[in-house]
């Protein structure tokens, strides 16, 4: 849309009064502040009716994405956090058109779920009625493939109506577990006539576990692997369920015994690990430390070469302890920013100077130093604004995390420039308050 377009649309639903942009009242929603005037009425009106026209593509995106979807109920708070924002969002425009757009979508999403929810429980009704069939069978192995087979569609199959979860959750689960009560019942019976085989792993069971929190490790560790050999030449065959349930109780109590000897050597590894990291983080508290003094100490050019320095130093110090990493890291890298910052900040400063041919006085040097650096915070809130839109218009899907994390870390970094500006145009400030005095 041209611009004499979306002024004709801006002033439709908007208005300028004392200098700031405000939208009219529409539905239950009373006239609101947007924003203020920047340069001129006409242009401020235009830049909110765009903010309208993104926000109205947003909706659209959305809308397509739900009309695309097989899922449309997942789209539900999304739907509602659009909607919930036609009251704050910052724009000029028909957004009485967005709220019904969005409300009816809200209508035909609720429609979905409810429809989808009739559909699981003939589903889930139907998953009973077989389970109910089963309960009483003796064809143990089949049954349980079957059963098995029932509980996973039952987990996949999506939720019911609230009023009706309790019951049809209980009826099905007591379908399932009356036939594995029975089964299991059926084979503690049998397995009380087992033979000598069955005393004997149990007595290679025992022996395991009256060694598995042994301390003498290299004996013990002899001793077990004697006992696993014994194991395999028990021989004999035992029901499949009641070998699993043996050989699990042995395997445990080894492995609880190995876990510990590798525990053990571990923590060995750890305590050398542990100095090693407390040597890189001494080393680069150091360098923090060095980097947070420089414009204290040195001349700005020096200081920047000095910076250049440490960040090569700390390229070359190993890694620390993941608990203080990333503190560490914000320290040094804020430390730089800040000299690196005031650098470009002098350099620009001369330029304009010298550009200007005059000489400006301390209260006009420090005064141009602020402005500047508020010019400066504009334009990275500018370059800002269009990184998160981006990265809120980037779908979820694994073939752009690469470009998220990309996204996200200049996102950081924009963030943490603001920050240092912010801090030194502080520093100005209390400067300035200082010779006033």
């Amino acid at each position: 849309m041209e611009n004499n377009d979306l002024l004709e649309e801006a002033r439709k639903y908007g208005f300028i009064q004392e200098q700031q942009v405000w939208l009219k009242p529409f539905m239950n929603y009373p006239a609101r502040r947007v924003g203020d005037v920047k340069e001129s009425e006409d242009d401020s009106l235009v830049y909110f009716a765009k903010r309208y026209e993104m926000f109205r593509d947003k909706v659209s995106d959305l809308l397509a994405r739900i009309e695309a979807s097989e899922n449309k109920g997942s789209f539900l708070m999304k739907v509602l956090h659009m909607k919930e924002q036609i009251g704050s969002y910052d724009a000029l425009g028909d957004f009485e058109q967005l709220y019904h757009t969005l409300a009816g979508a809200e209508a035909a999403i609720n429609e979905t779920i409810k429809q989808n929810r009739e559909k699981n429980l003939a589903s889930k009704i139907a998953l009973i009625q077989e389970a109910e069939a089963l309960r009483d069978s003796i064809d143990w192995q089949e049954t349980t493939d079957k059963l098995k087979d029932l509980r996973g569609t039952w987990i996949k199959t999506g939720p019911v109506e609230k009023d009706l979860t309790e019951e049809i959750e209980e009826r099905f689960r007591a379908a399932v577990e009356h036939f594995f009560e029975r089964k299991k019942s059926f084979f503690e019976d049998k397995k009380k006539m087992q033979n000598r085989i069955y005393d004997k792993y149990r007595d290679l069971i025992s022996q395991s576990v009256a060694l598995q929190n042994s301390e003498d490790w290299e004996v013990t560790t002899a001793k077990l692997k004697a006992l696993q050999n014994q194991w395999k030449e028990v021989g004999g065959t035992l029901p499949r369920k009641t070998m699993t349930r043996l050989w699990t109780d042995f395997r445990k109590a080894h492995n609880h015994f190995f876990e510990r000897l590798k525990k053990k050597i571990n923590n060995e590894k750890n305590e050398s690990r542990s100095k090693y990291y407390e040597t890189n983080y001494e080393r680069k508290k150091e360098l923090v430390e060095e980097g947070e003094q420089l414009l204290q100490r040195h001349s700005l050019s020096d200081a920047v070469k000095r910076a250049k320095e440490l960040q090569a130093e700390w390229k070359k110090v190993g890694p620390v302890s993941p608990e203080v990493s990333d503190m560490i890291w914000e320290r040094f890298i804020k430390a730089c920013d800040r000299v690196f910052e005031m650098s470009s900040l002098e350099h620009y400063i001369r330029k304009r100077q010298q550009a200007a041919n005059e000489t400006y006085s301390e209260t006009d040097d420090l005064q141009a130093r602020i402005n500047a650096l508020r010019d400066f915070i504009k334009s990275d809130k500018n370059e800002l604004e269009v990184l998160e839109e981006n990265l809120g218009k980037l779908s979820d899907t694994p073939g752009n995390e690469a470009f998220r994390s990309m996204l996200q870390g200049k996102i950081r970094n924009f963030n943490r420039k603001i920050g240092t500006k912010t801090a030194m145009i502080e520093m100005f400030r209390s400067q300035l308050s200082a010779i006033s005095r």
